[in-house]
C-alpha cells in the first residue's frame, strides 16, 4: 500500500545548503525547500482529515510553523521527515480542537424505505482532482517522486479512515500508506515503537471493520479498464437522455449515493430510479431541465460533472440554452457495475478545471483536463 519512495535520513540533493540559507533567514531558499513537498504534504493531510480545503489550510499553518521554528531544526532526520511532523501535528491540532466524528445517517433516505443500517455520513469530505494528484511512477528525471496509489486516496477508504481516534489514524498514515518504518513513525509521533505498533493493531482491525467487503479485489491501478470507461460513457447517455432503464442498468442491487455535507442519502437500484424519475422528468418538482454531462476523476476514481439547462436569468447573462454546474459524481464501479455514488456541490467545479455555465449547448463538452 505504501506510496512513499524517499529514504527519511538521507537529505534530497542540494538541500544541506538550502536548509542552511534558510536557517539563516534566506527566504528563497526556504520557499524552495518547502514547495518541494508542497503537494505530497497536502496529499497527507487530506488523508488525515478528508478535506481538500482543510488541507490547504495546514499545509499552509505547516510552512508558516516551519519558518518561525526553522533554527530548531537540528539535521537528525531529513528537513522532508522534519515537515511531515510538523504537518501532522497541525492535522491532530485540528482533529482534536474540531472533535468530530463520522455518524450514521440518522434522517430517512431521499427515496425508498429505510435500511437497517445507514451508510456513514462525513459532512466534511471533499473530492480530489485526480489533475492534482501525482498518480506517475519515479522516473530516472525525477527520482524522489511520490507516487500517489489509488488505494489510498479513494473516498471509500478516507471515509473509513475517520473511524479512528486522530492518533490512530496518524500512524496507520504513516506506518501502512508512507511506508515508514515503526522507529520512524514513532519518532514522528513523538511515542514508543510499542505504542505505535499497538495504534496499529487497532487502527487495522477498525479499518477492516469498514472498508467494503470486496475492499481487497480493488485494484491499486488508477487506470479504467475499457469496460469501466464504457460504463462511464454509458452513465453520461443516461442523463444526458433522461434514460432511466439504461441507468438502471448500470448500477448495483445495493448501490448508495450520498451527497456530503448534506444528510441526503439513498440506498438500492429502485430507490435511485424512482429519485431519478423525478428529476428526468418535465413538470415533476425536481425537474430542473436538460442534462450535459463531462467526464473526469478524483481520488483516481472516474467521475462525471453534471450540469443542468436553467431558465434563461437575465442577471446571470447565460445565453438561451446554457447548462450550469449542478453536482460531481464520484463513481465506485465494482463487479461491472455502479456500486456507490458520492455527489459533490457545483463549487468545486473550478477546482476541476471545469467552467460553472457552459454557454453553448451545441458545441462539444469542455475538456477537464
Amino acid at each position: 500500500m505504501a506510496d512513499d519512495v524517499r529514504n527519511n535520513t538521507e537529505p534530497v540533493g542540494g538541500e544541506v545548503a538550502l536548509v542552511a540559507a534558510a536557517q539563516a533567514g534566506d527566504e528563497a531558499a526556504f520557499t524552495t525547500l518547502v514547495e518541494r513537498y508542497r503537494r505530497e504534504l497536502h496529499v497527507h493531510c487530506y488523508r488525515m482529515l478528508a478535506s481538500y480545503d482543510d488541507a490547504e489550510d495546514v499545509v499552509q499553518e505547516t510552512f508558516l510553523r516551519a519558518w518561525k521554528r526553522r533554527r530548531s531544526y537540528a539535521g537528525r532526520s531529513t528537513f522532508r521527515a522534519w515537515l511531515y511532523r510538523i504537518a501532522t501535528n497541525a492535522c491532530l491540532d485540528i482533529l482534536t480542537a474540531r472533535s468530530r466524528r463520522p455518524r450514521r445517517f440518522q434522517g430517512p433516505p431521499l427515496a425508498g424505505a429505510p435500511v437497517a443500517e445507514p451508510p456513514v455520513h462525513v459532512p466534511w469530505l471533499q473530492p480530489y482532482p485526480d489533475r492534482l494528484l501525482d498518480v506517475r511512477a519515479p522516473s530516472n528525471v525525477e527520482p524522489d517522486v511520490v507516487a500517489v496509489e489509488r488505494e489510498t486516496v479513494e473516498l471509500a477508504f478516507l471515509v473509513a479512515i475517520q473511524q479512528l481516534p486522530p492518533r490512530q489514524r496518524a500512524a496507520l498514515i504513516i506506518r501502512d500508506v508512507l511506508g515508514w518504518s515503526a522507529a520512524e513513525t514513532a519518532a514522528l509521533l513523538d511515542t514508543s515503537v510499542a505504542s505505535v505498533k499497538s495504534a496499529l493493531q487497532r487502527a487495522r482491525a477498525t479499518m477492516r471493520e469498514h472498508l467494503p467487503k470486496s475492499r481487497d479485489d480493488w485494484s491499486t491501478s488508477s487506470a479504467l479498464t475499457p469496460e469501466e470507461d464504457a460504463l462511464v460513457a454509458r452513465y453520461v447517455q443516461a442523463h444526458e437522455r433522461a434514460d432511466l432503464d439504461l441507468l438502471a442498468s448500470l448500477l448495483a442491487d445495493d448501490v448508495v449515493q450520498t451527497m456530503p455535507p448534506y444528510p441526503a442519502w439513498i440506498v438500492g437500484r429502485d430507490a435511485l430510479v424512482s429519485f431519478s424519475r423525478d428529476v428526468f422528468t418535465p413538470g415533476t418538482p425536481g425537474h430542473l431541465g436538460g442534462w450535459r454531462s463531462v467526464v473526469t476523476s478524483a481520488n483516481c476514481q472516474p467521475a462525471v460533472a453534471h450540469y443542468v439547462e436553467r431558465p434563461v436569468a437575465a442577471e446571470t447573462r447565460d445565453l438561451p440554452g446554457a447548462h450550469r454546474a449542478q453536482v460531481i459524481d464520484v463513481l465506485r464501479i465494482e463487479g461491472g457495475a455502479v456500486a456507490a455514488i458520492t455527489s459533490f456541490e457545483p463549487h468545486r467545479f473550478r477546482l476541476f478545471g471545469l467552467p460553472l455555465v457552459l454557454e453553448d449547448p451545441a458545441g462539444p463538452a469542455p475538456s477537464a483536463e
